[in-house]
């Protein structure tokens, strides 16, 4: 028997790769063009904030807690701005993979 939790799990996935195969055959914006390493790391809270919704509205997170890791992701969003600011508009390789691991650490305290 199928539970709801793996219903959901499975919709989520499902969800995943049809979004990435919609994205694949976009065109990207200029923006993201120009700007590959944020809008990755962009990507990637959006995400990120949906699950912690989805947890929420599931029941397998507080309300609390939930807020406590949306404050964690802004927090990453405005030091991702402020890098770009120092930079031009760009971030490097290595702020890039110090903001990923930031959301690393996030995303382990979701099902956590």
């Amino acid at each position: 028997m199928i539970t709801i939790r793996q219903t959901v799990a499975l919709l989520g996935i499902l969800g995943v790769i049809a979004s990435a195969t919609s994205s694949a055959f976009a065109a990207d914006t200029t923006w993201q063009k120009n700007h590959p390493r944020r809008e990755q790391v962009n990507t990637r809270l959006a995400r990120q904030d949906a699950r912690i919704k989805d947890e929420v509205k599931e029941g397998d997170m507080s309300k609390a807690k939930a807020a406590h890791l949306h404050q964690q992701d802004r927090q990453v969003r405005q030091e991702e701005r402020d890098m770009a600011s120092q930079n031009g508009g760009h971030i490097t390789r290595q702020e890039q993979k110090t903001l990923n691991q930031q959301e690393n650490a996030i995303s382990k305290k979701i099902h956590g």
